[in-house]
């Protein structure tokens, strides 16, 4: 059936994961088509003309295998490569991230919140126009985490560098006292139970990766592409995992984010 196409998603390297976990969860009939450029991650510091070329190789990637939508599980790629994206493929409905700045700034009550992002989200005009919409009358603590990235991507997710890296990071945050840090990198998610751990119980964590699922399903319902399986326990979706370069987060992550996925070097 044409409506059980596949999903396509990429981002730079596992980060995306955290998305397409999201929407598999709320979309379990739905086959999923992954691509993570860990050849050349990490995209925070790339240039936009960079991060649009390798956007619209992957997006013509996953087209080619037929998928019926794309979701740029990435900030910065979203941040820089989405109107590149959306001009070149008009007739397909791409979904693409935003730092959730809106939600936390409605749902503070310190008037205080943290932002985790690259340096690439930070500085593009897509966060900055959510700043200035949204944003007057609060403090905004922001931090490109450098190298954190990097340690997620080499599954160091509970090493004590890697703690001793967001205890710096998170210091300034804490002593603000923030009540909402924005998870401004689809990465982050993954090293949510030591970012909660440095911060305490009273500090909500605000993952965007179900607010986009819900928009893929929105967009999938509006133009009738959901795939309806009515035995989804005898007939549920394999999923394809692409890789560019390294594969070892995702021989981690898999199993708990995507499972039912055949991992493939790219």
């Amino acid at each position: 059936m044409a409506s059980c196409r596949a999903i396509g998603i990429f981002d730079s390297g596992v980060g995306g994961l955290t998305v397409a976990n999201a929407i598999s969860l709320l979309l379990p009939n739905e086959t999923i088509f992954y691509i993570g450029d860990t050849a050349r991650i990490p995209y925070g510091n790339k240039s936009k003309e960079d991060i649009e070329k390798f956007s619209l190789e992957m997006t013509k990637f996953l087209l080619d295998k037929d998928c019926k939508a794309i979701v740029i599980a990435c900030n910065t790629a979203s941040a820089y490569a989405l109107e590149a994206v959306r001009n070149t493929y008009p007739a397909i409905p791409v979904i693409a991230m935003e730092p959730a700045v809106k939600p936390a700034i409605e749902h503070s009550k310190t008037r205080s919140i943290g932002v985790l992002a690259t340096l690439g989200t930070l500085k593009s005009d897509r966060y900055s126009h959510l700043k200035d919409k949204f944003g007057q009358g609060i403090q905004i603590l922001e931090n490109p985490c450098l190298g954190l990235v990097d340690s997620i991507e080499a599954g160091k997710w509970n090493d004590p560098e890697t703690i001793l890296l967001l205890e710096t990071i998170l210091k300034p945050m804490v002593d603000a006292q923030v009540d909402h840090i924005v998870l401004g990198c689809t990465h982050y998610p993954i090293v949510i139970p030591l970012i909660a751990n440095i911060m305490g119980d009273s500090v909500q964590l605000v993952n965007p990766a179900p607010a986009i699922a819900k928009q893929v399903y929105r967009q999938l319902a509006e133009r009738n592409l959901l795939c309806v399986n009515t035995d989804i326990k005898e007939n549920s979706p394999k999923h394809t995992v692409w890789a560019t370069g390294s594969t070892l987060s995702f021989n981690y992550l898999l199993k708990e984010l995507l499972p039912n996925s055949e991992l493939i070097h790219w």
